[in-house]
């Protein structure tokens, strides 16, 4: 039996109604697709009649800790995206999915069209405590063997972001995980980038959801 055949069908919520892009939102810890439909993510969409589609995917934490998430993201839902007409292919998510999104994009480049940034989790204190020893992402050179863990590729890859990848990233300034997530934002420019006042929680995510629809990335 393949790995392939090993790997769960991953579960989602959403409807794909052949709009020009979709936007794929992963998954904080112990979230479901379902707490994006009650924050009400899906009805601040459609009350705006973009031209997108949203899907929101459900990860189990073994499946992130084996390392089967992302790969199974890309042959279940990313690649059969294009295969189904979609213009563009958004990535997203709050907290471990913002990060799980610069590990994918890390990793597989030239697969995604941007990125929706909301809360994202910096990774583990050995991850961001290797990099400020170092004196800061811009000193950092990464070891081979830190290449060999997915949180520091996606480090690694926001040292120098391309240019022409369309990015949102925002967070609350009184979340705990705040100066990580400064970090990441200043890795774009300055247009792309936003703090409100808050912390690690939904409130907050909803502000953040609808200035990102409403700044325009979704359609142009």
């Amino acid at each position: 039996m393949s790995p392939d055949a090993l790997t769960p069908r991953l579960n989602t919520l959403g409807r794909q109604r052949g709009a020009g892009s979709l936007l794929v939102m992963l998954p904080g810890a112990y979230m479901t697709p379902a707490d994006y439909a009650a924050a009400g993510f899906f009805a601040a969409l459609e009350s705006r009649q973009l031209d997108v589609d949203l899907l929101a995917v459900e990860f189990d934490l073994e499946m992130i800790s084996s390392g089967k998430a992302l790969p199974a993201l890309q042959q279940q839902i990313l690649a059969p995206a294009r295969q189904q007409g979609y213009r563009r292919v958004w990535l997203g998510g709050i907290s471990l999915g913002g990060l799980l999104s610069l590990c994918h994009v890390a990793d597989t480049p030239g697969q995604i069209d941007g990125l929706c940034l909301l809360a994202p989790y910096p990774g583990s204190r050995l991850t961001t405590n290797a990099i400020a020893r170092a004196g800061g992402l811009p000193n950092w050179v990464p070891s081979s063997e830190e290449l060999a863990d997915p949180e520091f590729r996606a480090w690694h890859w926001l040292q120098q972001p391309p240019a022409d990848l369309p990015v949102f990233v925002g967070y609350g300034s009184e979340d705990r995980f705040a100066a990580g997530m400064r970090q990441i934002a200043e890795c774009f420019p300055p247009e792309q980038r936003l703090a409100v006042p808050g912390g690690h929680d939904w409130p907050v995510w909803q502000i953040l959801w609808e200035q990102f629809l409403d700044r325009g990335y979704l359609s142009a």
